[in-house]
């Protein structure tokens, strides 16, 4: 891959729109039940949302999915789906996209963008919390019942919802000096490197599930008590922790 080739833009027309529909499936390899499909896409494109490219010498290598939604009278971006060729990872596009969906939505007028990203995910953590200042407070158990999808490993879809509040100091902070302001970790709740195996395989899978089970009930009690994931740290062997305090924002839109 030659960085310097990405071109990252919004999708045009119904045969760039299409190969995200296929790009997603190599990704994620849902089974066709599971797959966003095409006419949502479209949709998303029309009503406000965004459908967004990443092209290597005009080949579609990334997208990313979001739809407009609306909560406590205020409108905000929902990120549905981020998804990178398995070649082109761990090169930094997908913060490089996310920064574009920023870009779009500030000049649109919006403050926030959401999503939804499982907590087992510990690369997926460290991207939301640390390189783009994303927040989280609530926790869902289940979003999507337990899906097809190899990665998740047969284990209840449990979901963080990241609060991305664009134009908070927070956000601002990071992109503009590299770091976030500092907080007070209150709680921490970890995640071993370990847990990728054991998803992967029937034989360990119940070990993994409790490790979910265990983080489910800390995070529900932390957000309970008012706290925030503030913070994600990642060890030499690779084990992450997410880092809690309270968030000295006023940033929240009720439900």
């Amino acid at each position: 891959m030659s960085e310097s080739r990405i071109v990252i833009r919004k999708c045009n027309g119904l045969d760039e729109i299409s190969a995200c529909v296929t790009l997603q499936k190599q990704v994620w390899n849902f089974a066709d039940a599971e797959l966003i499909p095409l006419r949502m896409f479209v949709v998303a494109d029309k009503i406000g949302g965004q459908v967004i490219g990443a092209f290597d010498d005009g080949e579609i290598v990334a997208f990313a999915l979001s739809v407009p939604g609306s909560r406590g009278g205020h409108s905000y971006l929902h990120s549905q789906m981020l998804a990178v060729r398995s070649e082109y990872r761990n090169a930094g596009l997908g913060r490089k996209i996310k920064l574009f969906q920023r870009e779009d939505a500030l000049g649109r007028g919006f403050e926030l963008i959401e999503w939804t990203f499982d907590p087992l995910e510990i690369k997926n953590a460290y991207l939301n919390i640390e390189r783009l200042g994303a927040i989280a407070r609530r926790y869902h158990v289940n979003q999507y019942g337990i899906t097809s999808s190899p990665l998740q490993g047969g284990l209840p879809s449990d979901r963080l919802v990241a609060e991305w509040w664009l134009k908070s100091e927070r956000v601002e902070s990071l992109l503009r000096v590299g770091r976030k302001p500092e907080f007070e970790t209150l709680k921490t709740i970890p995640v071993p490197a370990e847990i990728y195996g054991w998803k992967a395989a029937p034989a360990t899978r119940g070990r993994a599930k409790e490790v979910q089970d265990r983080n489910r009930k800390d995070f529900q009690q932390a957000f309970s008590d008012g706290l925030a994931v503030l913070g994600y740290e990642r060890d030499q062997q690779g084990a992450g922790k997410f880092l809690l305090g309270r968030w000295n924002e006023t940033w929240m839109y009720s439900s």
